[in-house]
């Protein structure tokens, strides 16, 4: 009875290690099969090819999958994205203009074309394990399409809450984010996922 026990208390240590050592993959797959909706801060630093000063910009984001999301820079300048499910508003107050894209076009270079597509990763990115660094398991996505303006997406996690982003675009430059005071599956209103350019504000695009 003994053995026994000891052998039942061996099969679910090996189980609990298993499930905490579950891939990065894994968790990818979990974060967004439970996850409908997320709000956070980030930080985000742009890395040119060349290694001149790197560029840093803060703001907060939420998410409503799929197609739906609110990105607003604060800090040094002011710029926010809205989609809408159809479209994506950027909005540049200093130059008062206004770019409208179609969400598909749109979300092809950006972080958002993961974080808020429709939970089907397979279908547009190859995904593959990279290992742990900085306390983070990692999973690079490799767009299937050549025309999405970046070549590779690195994603970071703790258990199963997405911690930190990695985009590497077609020129060479890296754009890394880490999130902060991140909720997930908040109540979020529909406004926030709305847009109509203020006054005397050029709009360009489609």
């Amino acid at each position: 009875m003994i053995k026994r026990h000891t052998s039942l208390l061996l099969v679910i240590g090996l189980l609990a290690a298993q499930a905490a050592n579950a891939g990065a993959i894994g968790k990818l797959h979990r974060f967004l099969e439970t996850t409908r909706t997320v709000r956070a801060d980030f930080t985000q630093t742009v890395i040119a090819k060349n290694g001149r000063q790197p560029q840093v910009s803060s703001g907060a984001m939420t998410l409503s999958r799929p197609g739906k999301f609110r990105w607003q820079i604060d800090k040094p300048y002011n710029q926010l994205l809205v989609g809408d499910g159809e479209q994506v508003w950027i909005h540049d107050p200093d130059l008062r203009q206004v770019t409208v894209k179609k969400t598909g076009k749109a979300l092809g270079g950006t972080p958002a074309a993961l974080l808020a597509g429709d939970g089907n990763i397979e279908k547009n990115f190859t995904l593959r394990e990279i290992g742990e660094r900085d306390g983070l398991d990692w999973v690079e996505a490799i767009p299937r399409t050549p025309d999405t303006g970046f070549e590779k997406l690195r994603l970071g996690f703790v258990d199963n809450n997405l911690k930190a982003m990695e985009l590497f675009d077609n020129l060479g430059q890296i754009t890394s984010l880490t999130f902060t005071h991140i909720e997930r599956n908040p109540r979020l209103a529909a406004t926030l996922f709305r847009f109509t350019p203020p006054p005397n504000t050029d709009v360009v695009g489609e």
